[in-house]
C-alpha cells in the first residue's frame, strides 16, 4: 500500500475525486489505483476564500509500487496498522477501579487477552446515569452517584468527545478503531479533529462493556473502592462497598483508572500513604458566542458548508502576570454543562452531540494555577483549592445555578443585569453575576486581558455579548499519584497501577485510553 501526503482536495469531494487525485500525485493512469481511502483530513482555512481539505490518502495499486514511488514526491510505502493483542497466562483476574476512558480499554484489552478482568464503576451504567444527569439538569437535585463526572464512560461521555490527542503512541489507532468498531463514526479514523458526540458515546460505551462481558469480565456499578490490602508489599486484594456491604475481590493486580473527581478517593489514597504529589493544572469559566458568528469568523463565505460543520478554535496568549491562558475543550456548536459532582459545589463543563448543530458555540477560558497558588501543604493541596472556588459559585449561584454574566460588564468588572444576543445554554439555569466574586483577582485579570488579546485573533471573541458561566475548576487532576516510569506501578505497592487522567498521566480520552492499554499490556506480560 501507497500512503499520499499532502494532496489537496475539495470541499465537495467524491470517491472519484480522491482516486483521481491519487493518480495525479504518483503520476499513473487512475486504472492503475485498485481502491483510495482517506488516512488523514484536515480543513486548510488559512485563506478564508479558497478554503480546502489537506489530505492523506492510501492507495492500492495494480502496477510496481516501487515504480510509482520513484515518481512520487510525497508518497511512502505503508501497511495497515495492526494491533497484536497479547495473551494472558493465567493467575487472579486484574480489577480495574474506573469505567471512563483509561478503565474502559485496560479492561477491554485484558478481557480480549483472556484475563477476565472485574470492573468496579461508583457510578451507574451509561442509560441510568443519563436519566440522572437529565433530571439533575431539569430540577438542579444532583445525585452524587451518578452524575457528569461519575459513571459509565466517565466523565468524557457528557463531553464533545473529541479525540484529537497530542500523544504519538502508535496505540492511539488501536482506539480509534475499537472506537468504530462498537458503533462511532468511521469518520474518526481520518479526521484531524474527530469527535464522537455525548449521542454516540452512550452507545459505544455501552457496546464495549458488553464486549468485556461477553469474553468473561465483569462489570459492577454502583461499587465503590474503600481501600485495598497488601501482603509483603504487593496487592492482594481491592475492598470495595457494594449494596451498603464491605467487600473483598481478591486480585495481585489493581488499575487506578478514576478519573480527575474522584475526591474521596484521593483522600483515601492519601490516609494509607500512598506516594502523590499536588500538581499544577488550569481553572477560569466557560465563553459561549453564538455558533453562527464563530462560524463566519473561521470559515467566511464558507461558513455552514456542510463539509465543514461548525467551526472550532484554539487560542492561547501569555499575559502581563506571566501566566499562561488559553482556549480548551471547544465545543462548536454544543452548549455548556452543570458538572457538579458534590453537594454545595458548583462546577462546569462544555458538551456537543455529533451534528454540532446547537444555537452557541463554547469553549473553556482557562488560566493555568500552581501549587504556589493553592495556599496549603500537602499533596491535596490542589483539591482544596477547586473546592473552594467551587463552594464560591454555589453561593453566588444560590444553588445548583450557574453564575454568568457578559464579556462587556467582566472586563468592566460589574455585575451584569441583563443578557444580550447570546443566551446560556447551561441547565437547569444561570444567574447573572459578576464572576471576579469567585475568581481568584490574577485568574481573572488574565482572562480579561486574553479575551481582548484573543479578540484580535478572533473576529468577535471579545464581543460584549458574549457570555461567561462558571466555574471552570476540573481541567484535569489536581494530584499525580506516583508510578515508576517502567513498571508503571506505585512505587509503594506491587501490583497497583495508577493510570490515566485522574492519576496526572493522561489529558483527554485519547491519552487516557493509551494509558490504560499500556497499564493492561503490563499486567499481561508480568512486568
Amino acid at each position: 500500500m501507497i500512503r499520499i501526503n499532502n494532496v489537496k482536495i475539495p470541499l465537495n469531494y467524491n470517491r472519484d475525486t480522491l482516486l483521481k487525485a491519487a493518480a495525479r500525485e504518483l503520476r499513473t493512469d487512475p486504472r492503475a489505483i485498485k481502491s483510495v481511502s482517506l488516512f488523514r483530513r484536515s480543513v486548510d482555512a488559512r485563506k478564508k476564500e479558497q478554503i480546502h481539505f489537506i489530505c492523506s490518502l492510501d492507495a492500492e495499486v495494480s502496477v510496481s509500487e516501487s515504480m510509482l514511488l520513484k515518481k512520487a514526491k510525497n508518497a511512502v510505502r505503508t501497511a495497515p496498522y495492526r494491533y497484536a493483542i497479547p495473551k494472558w497466562h493465567g493467575g487472579a483476574p486484574p480489577v480495574v477501579v474506573g469505567f471512563g476512558p483509561a478503565g474502559m480499554f485496560a479492561a477491554l484489552v485484558l478481557a480480549q487477552s483472556g484475563a477476565c478482568p472485574v470492573v468496579v464503576e461508583r457510578g451507574r451504567d451509561v442509560d441510568s446515569r443519563t436519566a440522572d444527569v437529565n433530571r439533575f439538569w431539569l430540577t438542579g437535585k444532583l445525585d452524587t452517584t451518578s452524575n457528569v463526572q461519575f459513571g459509565e464512560g466517565g466523565a468524557g461521555t457528557f463531553s464533545d468527545g473529541k479525540l484529537n490527542t497530542g500523544t504519538k503512541d502508535s496505540r492511539q489507532r488501536k482506539v480509534l478503531e475499537e472506537f468504530v468498531a462498537h458503533g462511532a463514526p468511521e469518520e474518526i479514523l481520518y479526521s484531524a479533529k474527530p469527535h464522537i458526540g455525548t449521542d454516540k458515546l452512550k452507545l459505544t460505551v455501552r457496546q464495549i462493556r458488553e464486549e468485556i462481558i461477553s469474553l468473561g469480565g465483569k462489570v459492577l456499578f454502583e461499587t465503590k473502592l474503600t481501600g485495598f490490602e497488601q501482603r509483603d508489599n504487593r496487592v492482594c486484594a481491592a475492598v470495595v462497598e457494594r449494596n451498603g456491604k464491605t467487600e473483598r475481590i481478591e486480585t495481585d493486580s489493581l488499575i487506578l483508572a478514576v478519573g480527575h473527581s474522584a475526591r474521596d478517593t484521593f483522600e483515601m489514597l492519601c490516609d494509607k500513604g500512598l506516594p502523590m504529589e499536588v500538581k499544577p493544572f488550569s481553572v477560569g469559566a466557560r465563553i459561549e458566542h453564538l455558533r453562527e458568528e464563530i462560524d463566519r469568523a473561521q470559515c467566511g463565505k464558507f461558513a455552514g458548508h456542510p463539509s465543514l460543520g461548525a467551526a472550532s478554535y484554539k487560542m492561547n496568549v501569555r499575559t502581563k502576570n506571566g501566566r499562561g491562558a488559553y482556549t480548551f475543550c471547544m465545543c462548536p456548536g454544543g452548549k455548556v454543562v452543570n458538572a457538579s459532582s458534590e453537594e454545595g459545589r458548583l462546577c462546569t463543563n462544555g458538551m456537543s452531540e455529533f451534528a454540532r448543530d446547537a444555537v452557541n458555540s463554547n469553549a473553556a477560558l482557562l488560566v493555568s494555577v500552581s501549587p504556589e497558588d493553592f495556599g496549603g501543604d500537602g499533596p491535596l493541596a490542589g483539591m482544596h483549592f477547586q473546592r473552594r472556588l467551587e463552594e464560591k459559585a454555589f453561593q453566588v449561584g444560590g444553588g445548583f445555578h450557574a453564575p454568568v454574566q457578559r464579556v462587556a460588564d467582566f472586563l468592566q468588572n460589574r455585575k451584569s443585569s441583563r443578557l444580550g444576543a447570546v443566551t446560556p445554554s447551561v441547565a437547569p439555569d444561570g444567574v447573572l453575576c459578576n464572576l471576579r466574586e469567585i475568581l481568584p483577582g490574577y485568574v481573572s485579570e488574565s482572562m480579561a486581558e486574553a479575551i481582548t488579546a484573543m479578540g484580535r485573533q478572533l473576529a468577535g471573541f471579545d464581543n460584549g455579548d458574549a457570555v461567561l458561566t462558571g466555574v471552570e475548576t476540573r481541567s484535569s487532576s489536581p494530584v499525580r499519584i506516583l508510578r515508576g516510569s517502567e513498571t508503571l506501578q506505585s512505587v509503594a505497592a506491587a501490583g497497583l497501577y495508577p493510570c490515566g487522567e485522574g492519576a496526572g498521566y493522561a489529558g483527554g480520552i485519547v491519552s487516557a485510553a493509551v494509558d490504560g492499554i499500556k497499564c493492561a499490556e503490563k499486567i499481561i506480560s508480568g512486568s
